[in-house]
């Protein structure tokens, strides 16, 4: 069973075929947080994998970022669309908002980071621009309104941001804050996969007005706009280019391991 595009479900999101093939993986990080279910969508073969597990089992800062992303590498996805909850920043973004960022900044600690962690020769992958441009493109392209560009926060979860944080972040300028984003995205790119993600506002985080966030209330607003989330990625997915040398070509993401000594082979 082969796939060449991912899609990695968030809080709420934890199924996207009626009719699907599920693939159990080993991967040298462990196990990943649920079988990849792999069938067809726009005439695309597409892999799907809730990033907290079938039943929402795995809190953010337990989520095997690692075995995710190998485990959609080994039956052949380059391409991985990462759909996530956040909060806003902004007074604009208001919830039900979509969001596709082009900057991330990572305030986790205590997750596995690397997958470059092995003895031998160090790998430094290139990160300046965190998501894939052909990713975004089709993303804003789908017919769904969405705000282009902004800064994803991630912090470590799984509680919510006080509202000084929450202050801090919007005076920083960023956009959204999630706690799944990082490092899930450094790690796509260490795999020399595309990654780009649509962030859907939940809430208005806890400094920009209200009483703070609860996550009762990120489930409701999200169940509220799945549909539409959905059905963006479907289109996303017909839109996305098939030609897997044409990707390879013209994609740095695909290119950002070129001419560097690896420890250990990738799937």
């Amino acid at each position: 069973m082969r796939a060449d595009i991912g899609i990695i479900g968030g809080s709420g999101f934890y199924d996207f075929f009626t009719d699907a093939e599920n693939v159990t993986v080993d991967t040298p990080f462990g196990e990943p947080s649920a079988p990849v279910a792999i069938g067809e969508v726009a005439g695309r073969r597409v892999a799907f994998l809730p990033r907290h597990g079938i039943r929402h089992q795995y809190p953010p800062h337990r989520v095997n970022y690692r075995a995710n992303l190998w485990a959609l590498r080994s039956v052949g996805v380059r391409q991985v669309l990462a759909p996530c909850a956040v909060g806003g920043l902004k007074a604009e973004l208001a919830p039900g908002t979509f969001v596709v960022p082009d900057q991330v900044v990572d305030r986790t600690w205590g997750r596995e980071h690397t997958v470059w962690d092995a003895v031998g020769p160090v790998v430094h992958a290139s990160f300046a621009d965190p998501y894939c441009p052909r990713g975004r493109t089709a993303l804003l392209g789908a017919g769904e309104p969405a705000v282009d560009g902004g800064t994803l926060v991630v912090i470590n979860g799984p509680r919510f941001s006080s509202r000084a944080e929450s202050q801090w972040h919007a005076a920083a300028g960023w956009s959204v804050v999630g706690m799944t984003g990082m490092p899930e995205a450094s790690i796509a790119r260490e795999l020399a996969m595309c990654l780009s993600t649509v962030c859907m506002v939940t809430d208005s985080d806890a400094g920009v007005e209200g009483e703070g966030v609860s996550h009762a209330e990120v489930l409701r607003v999200f169940a509220g706009n799945i549909e539409r989330l959905k059905a963006m990625l479907v289109r996303v997915i017909g839109a996305l280019p098939e030609s897997e040398a044409d990707e390879v070509a013209t994609c740095a993401c695909r290119r950002v391991l070129d001419g560097l000594p690896l420890p250990f082979e990738l799937p």
